[in-house]
Parts: C-alpha cells; sequence; structure tokens
C-alpha cells in the first residue's frame, strides 16, 4: 500500500476535503463515491421539519429545526471542479468516480454542468438514474429521480461484473436500495447503504481503498467496511462526524478489519 499520513485509511477525517485531499498521493484511489452538496441553498431541514410536524411527529421550530447544508449555496459548483481535479490526481489508472447528483431541471441543470465538469479532467461515462420510487418533492414535475455520474481516470475503467445485466437506470427495490426520509436525527440527504454498496462492488475489489470527501453521516464507510473495502471518509461538519464515527464503531468492533 502506497504511504499515506497516519490515521487516513479507515478514518473519518473532520476537515475540509479540499485540504485533506491534498495529502492523499498520486493514483492510489480506486473509487471515489460521494454526495457533495447540490449548491441548491434549500433547506432540507426546514423540508424535513416541516414534513414531521404535519403527521404530528413533533413541531417545527425554524430557529431550532432549520439545518442548513454546509457549502450548498452559489459556492457549491467551484468546489466541485476543484474537487474534481484533486480527484484526476489521486486516482488509479483504471479507477473510478461515481458522483450523486440531482434530477432534471433548469435554469442551470446541475446534472449536465457537473457531466462537462467531469469530462473536463476525467472520461465522463454515463448518467445514471436512480428512480426512487413514488412521488418526491417540488412542484408540478414532481422530483421522483436523482442521477449518479460516472467518470473513470482513462478510458478504462475497472469493472468487476460478468452478469452484462447492468442497467443505467436503478429501479425501486433493486438490490433492496430505496429512498429514505431523513429523520431530524439523521444526515438531510442521507443516501441507502445499498445504493453505494452496489458501485462499490461494481468498480472495486476486496482490498481495494475508496475515497468519500464528502460523507456526511458515513453511509459510504458503512458499505465499505460490509464488503471489505478500505476507506478514506472526509467530513466538514464535526455534528455529522460524529454521527458517521458511532455508525461505523460496532461494526468495526464486530469484524477485524483487514
Amino acid at each position: 500500500m502506497l504511504f499515506y499520513p497516519d490515521d487516513f485509511i479507515d478514518q473519518i477525517i473532520c476537515g475540509d476535503c479540499l485540504e485533506v485531499m491534498k495529502e492523499i498521493p498520486d493514483k492510489s484511489i480506486n473509487l471515489v463515491l460521494t454526495d457533495p452538496p447540490y449548491g441548491h441553498n434549500n433547506n432540507n431541514g426546514d423540508l424535513i421539519s416541516r414534513r414531521e410536524a404535519a403527521l404530528g411527529k413533533g413541531d417545527y421550530i425554524p430557529e431550532r429545526d432549520n439545518r442548513p447544508i454546509a457549502n450548498d449555496g452559489k459556492e457549491a459548483n467551484e468546489i466541485f471542479e476543484k474537487f474534481i481535479q484533486e480527484v484526476s490526481r489521486i486516482l488509479t489508472e483504471d479507477g473510478c468516480c461515481c458522483c450523486c447528483c440531482s434530477g432534471g431541471g433548469g435554469p442551470d441543470p446541475m446534472f449536465a454542468r457537473r457531466s462537462l465538469i467531469m469530462d473536463k479532467y476525467l472520461s465522463f461515462k454515463q448518467m445514471i438514474v436512480w428512480d426512487k420510487g413514488p412521488m418526491g418533492m417540488g412542484w408540478k414535475y414532481r422530483r421522483s429521480y436523482e442521477t449518479i455520474l460516472v467518470a473513470s481516470k482513462k478510458d478504462k475503467m475497472a469493472w468487476y461484473d460478468n452478469s452484462k445485466k447492468i442497467e443505467n437506470i436503478i429501479r425501486p427495490g433493486y438490490k433492496g436500495i430505496r429512498k429514505i426520509i431523513p429523520s431530524k436525527d439523521q444526515h438531510p440527504t442521507q443516501k441507502p447503504v445499498n445504493l453505494m454498496k452496489h458501485f462499490i462492488e461494481l468498480h472495486t475489489k476486496e482490498g481495494d481503498i475508496v475515497l468519500d470527501p464528502f460523507l456526511g453521516s458515513g453511509t459510504t464507510a458503512v458499505a465499505c467496511l460490509s464488503l471489505n473495502r478500505h476507506f478514506i471518509g472526509i467530513e466538514l461538519s464535526p455534528e455529522y462526524c460524529e454521527i458517521a464515527k458511532k455508525r461505523i464503531k460496532p461494526i468495526i468492533q464486530n469484524q477485524q478489519i483487514f
């Protein structure tokens, strides 16, 4: 294994990913799998709290319940491009980058903008549609899907599926993947563990290293540990770092980290 700073492998690092990633050696990461801020500048906590209040599960108190996501404003696109530049340096020659993204919609469609950014520094491969099932949020055309943007270091991309049945759409319930409606105790954009496991199994083998620079509450780390992959998790929020550490602690205690 290449040299890493102390406490990087199989660790959750609380800090700015753009700074932490500078310490990661060139061509050392097999997969970058992450859910970066979308830049919507909307308050997901606001939506969650209002929903729970409407269901009679609590009261909505703005000064208590608003949970804005760090760097989720206009700065998100600039951060994303800088992040992808670092990704192009640290991926192995057949490494892959999978980034969760929003669905369609204008006036500045994020999936289009970020696909072009990825293709500028990597080789953009595919936009995967995650069909989340029942009607989602929004007005008129309600949002019931998200996308995952996939790019590789070069034309060669690590691929570990021999079934020839992998589609570019993830249908409701496939491999147990179902959308999460987060509670106020969860990250407001928490993704299903099985969604992350799907991409980890496609693009890595046991013992490979997966990086999540926007770790949130630790879903990617949980998925990696369950599949015998190493991980590096970076998260800016101390609150979510602690939640992530609590999630992985029982897993680590019950298995020997290889």
